[in-house]
Parts: C-alpha cells; sequence; structure tokens
C-alpha cells in the first residue's frame, strides 16, 4: 500500500488481506475480538480486486465488565436501548474509522467502493460510522449489533452520503447478550433514516450471539460487483 499508514493509527495493527489484482474496492471489518477470524472470513469470500483491513479495537477500561481494561470501540455502560452511552467514544471510534477511508481515498480506493462491517460493538460502531460519514460509501453489514446514539437519529445523519446505502443487519433469534428484539428495533430506525427498501434484516433460529459468514458473503460479493460496476 502507499502512504504512511503510521498516520492512521488503527492501520498500523490492523490485519489486512490484499487483492490478488489492483485493489479497486476496501472492506473493513470492525469487532472487539477474533480479528484474525474476520481476516480468515474475508480470505474466503474475497474477491481479486478487493482489500479487507481488520482494525484491532483498542483496549481500555470497560464499565460494564466491572471497569476491567478489554478491547472495545467505546465504553459500553449497558446493554439495553436505555442504557447510557459513551457519546465522545463512539463519536471517536468513528472518526478513527472515516481516516481508514480518507487513507484508502488518497491511495486509489474511492469512498464509495468501501463497506463498513462489524460484528456486535464492531457492527454498531459500523452503522453509526456509515450514517455520519458525508462521503457515499457502498455498505455496510451490521452483525449481532445496534445502533449507537440512536436518540440523535435521524438528526445525525442530516449532511451524510448515504441514504441509498444498501445495508445487511443480521441476527440470531436466541441471542442472549443482544436480544434479536433489539435488532430489529434498530431495523425500524434504520428505515427512517436511510432509503427502507435498501435495508435487509435477516434472522436465525437457534442461533446465539454469532455471525453467519456466508449471508456475509453473498452480500459482500454482490454488493461491490455493483460498486465496481459503477466504475
Amino acid at each position: 500500500m502507499c502512504g504512511n499508514n503510521m498516520s492512521v493509527p488503527l492501520l498500523a495493527e490492523a490485519v489486512t488481506v490484499s487483492g490478488t489484482e489492483k485493489e479497486t474496492a476496501a472492506v473493513r471489518g470492525h469487532t472487539n475480538t477474533k480479528v484474525h477470524g474476520w481476516a480468515d472470513t474475508m480470505t474466503a469470500i474475497r474477491l481479486p480486486h478487493v482489500k479487507y483491513i481488520c482494525p484491532h479495537a483498542p483496549r481500555i477500561p470497560v464499565t460494564l465488565n466491572m471497569k476491567m481494561t478489554m478491547p472495545s470501540w467505546f465504553d459500553l455502560m449497558g446493554l439495553s436501548p436505555d442504557s447510557p452511552e459513551d457519546e465522545a467514544g463512539i463519536k471517536r471510534a468513528a472518526e478513527n474509522i472515516k481516516a481508514i477511508i480518507d487513507h484508502e481515498a488518497k491511495n486509489g480506493i474511492p469512498a464509495n467502493r468501501v463497506m463498513l462491517g462489524g460484528f456486535s460493538q464492531g457492527g454498531a460502531l459500523s452503522l453509526y460510522t456509515a450514517l455520519t460519514c458525508q462521503q457515499q460509501l457502498a455498505g455496510v453489514v451490521a452483525l449481532s449489533c445496534w445502533l449507537p446514539l440512536h436518540k440523535s437519529f435521524p438528526q445525525a445523519a442530516s449532511t451524510s452520503g448515504n441514504r441509498d446505502m444498501p445495508i445487511l443487519q443480521c441476527h440470531g433469534e436466541m441471542d442472549p447478550m443482544i436480544p434479536v428484539q433489539f435488532g430489529a428495533m434498530t431495523a425500524e430506525k434504520l428505515k427512517i433514516i436511510v432509503n427502507p427498501q435498501k435495508i435487509t434484516f435477516r434472522t436465525y433460529p437457534g442461533l446465539m450471539h454469532s455471525s453467519c459468514p456466508q449471508v456475509k458473503g453473498d452480500f459482500v460479493l454482490n454488493t461491490l460487483k455493483r460498486a465496481n460496476n459503477k466504475s
């Protein structure tokens, strides 16, 4: 890659799966842990012109975990829709992801060929980042997650370039950490913020707090093919 990765803190330690041909699109996979697992999944479904970047969440004290230090994109006070939220931390994490998008754009991959994706807190960050990003993105994959700072939307998305961006939400119906009802509430909120025809919400019987690689793969392949055809 061209450019200075050290100027973008998250890129310094990110797991990157490079394309086998000239890179004209990129996927950012965000999660709290198991970053290498995401990289393996991305490798299995990759297109030759796509770069996959899986940044590590920083280690910070987390209120929900008795202030113990752990990988987390922002502090968590609770996992219900009415729980207090770390507004400053959420916004800071989103700006760090936007810095990666800007870095890739400077090096030949425009924002409209960038897809964000994540699981759990990483999916929440992907949604918030995309919906507050002024640049048009290719799409979002949001797995077993919620919309951070949901009370501030749709105002927070008023300058976003992503009102027609496809969003795939997936949620296990037996998720004990983030109940599927929270995912359904998020999907309904998203339909107010962006074009409702672009929102896909899928649930999976028996699935707990986990992801479905095949669904991710299908959506990534189809969306980035469409983005590539626009070039």
